[in-house]
């Protein structure tokens, strides 16, 4: 049996033992990693250790940090209000208005997992406070950050488009912007619908929800101009922080985690009453989490098993057979590590049946960028991974089952669809 292949059923053996006894998978894939790594990789330390994902670390820490401080002062009450008084206080455009914006941010330029850092924790906030669904709320917003993820002037966009220049394809940034942006739009709907957006409507407004929990007009009245809604120093300097982790993160390319984890560290400098509980729900079962699986995928993307998947599905010598696998391995493998990186693999790895003129570049390209970010909802991916830390007030065993069961209906649908609807047709 080839190391490739044991290092694969070693995965599945993680999976199916952390599905079914109470263990951290994160904990199992670093054990994983290191029996894998030694033994049959014959990986040193630094090797094993060359996946850890730091910089997720990072993000993780100082992005749940920021919003548990924001939500320990009541600046993420403040802006829940915020965003009922945008719509109206109609709950059902809630959803709809977190997809936009996060939407917006990529299509502008932000790093998808920026945008989702920055809006997830305001989107669930409101998901708890109201009784939505957490997984309907997290779902648009990364749908929201993978929808605007190819404009012309995007990262992903710009990183797909300079592959295709460099590979010397043919390619058609419109098109592959209006591909992602159409496909994410269709699977927000369908997840809007299934997990009771369409009850949101029958819901009203959230002055209507309060009333129908008790609380009469007066109530609400109060509750409008309570404390949460009130701003004070310490709401107006998280506000602040929160405006200045998005222009550090868009207009001046800083990394969102150590820009969240130093703005928090200033308010925990100043307001330490307010501040000093957030250390503690930092969402670490999350960051062990995913740290533990991601490190196990750098050690098979360290010992060839990424290349000897992809490699062995481009040797297939029906063109739009191969281009369906490659669609699949896509997606399966961006579900546990980067979307830039696995694209930025796969699509030199099509350029020999595209040279062949069977298969339509434009469309190829497009079906392969799609399913290798529509995924990004896998709790092991790093957009659902913020928004697995984001969520207050949820069983995150529980959630972080349903984000991985989501993500796995994602893998098994999306890239079929998207090949019937981009390759199979020929364009470009």
């Amino acid at each position: 049996m080839s190391a490739e292949l044991i290092s694969i059923l070693v995965l599945v053996v993680v999976f199916v033992i952390a599905t079914t006894r109470s263990i951290n998978m994160g904990a199992l894939a670093f054990a994983a990693a290191f029996v894998v790594g030694e033994l049959v990789a014959d990986l040193d330390a630094d090797g094993i250790f060359a996946g850890f994902p730091g910089d997720l670390f990072v993000v993780l820490v100082g992005v749940t940090y920021l919003f548990a401080i924001a939500r320990a002062n009541g600046t993420t009450d403040w802006l829940v209000h915020a965003s009922i008084r945008l719509v109206r206080g109609r709950i059902v455009l809630i959803p709809w208005v977190m997809f936009v914006i996060t939407a917006a941010l990529t299509a502008i330029g932000a790093v998808s997992p920026a945008a989702v850092a920055i809006v997830a924790p305001i989107a669930l906030s409101f998901a708890a406070r109201y009784g939505i669904s957490p997984l309907l709320m997290g779902a648009m917003v990364v749908h929201g950050a993978q929808g605007g993820g190819f404009s012309p002037i995007s990262i992903y966009g710009s990183i797909v488009n300079g592959i295709m220049e460099r590979e010397k394809l043919p390619g058609n940034e419109v098109a592959l912007f209006l591909a992602s942006l159409v496909v994410n739009v269709i699977i927000a709907g369908v997840v809007f619908v299934l997990f009771g957006g369409l009850k949101l409507g029958r819901l009203g407004t959230v002055e209507a929800q309060d009333g129908a929990a008790g609380a009469g007009p007066e109530e609400a009245k109060s509750a409008e101009s309570g404390p949460g809604s009130r701003l004070d120093p310490a709401k107006i300097a998280t506000l602040a922080a929160l405006v200045a982790l998005v222009v550090a993160v868009l207009a001046f390319d800083l990394d969102a985690g150590l820009s969240a984890i130093t703005l928090a560290v200033i308010l925990s400098a100043f307001w330490p009453d307010s501040s000093r509980k957030a250390v503690g729900e930092i969402a670490w079962p999350t960051v062990l989490l995913i740290c533990g699986v991601l490190t196990y995928v750098g050690v098979l993307e360290e010992m060839g098993t990424i290349d000897w998947a992809g490699e062995g599905v481009s040797d297939i010598g029906v063109p739009l057979l191969a281009a369906l696998l490659l669609c699949y391995i896509g997606a399966l493998v961006s579900a546990f590590a980067s979307s830039v990186g696995i694209m930025g693999a796969l699509i030199p790895l099509a350029v020999p049946f595209l040279a062949q003129g069977e298969i339509g570049a434009v469309g190829m390209i497009a079906a392969l960028a799609v399913s290798a970010t529509v995924v990004d909802v896998s709790p092991f991916s790093t957009n659902g991974a913020l928004v697995l830390a984001a969520a207050p007030d949820v069983d995150r065993e529980r959630f972080f089952r349903q984000l991985m069961m989501y993500g796995g209906i994602v893998v098994a649908v999306v890239p079929a669809a998207v090949w019937l609807a981009f390759v199979v047709p020929g364009f470009g």
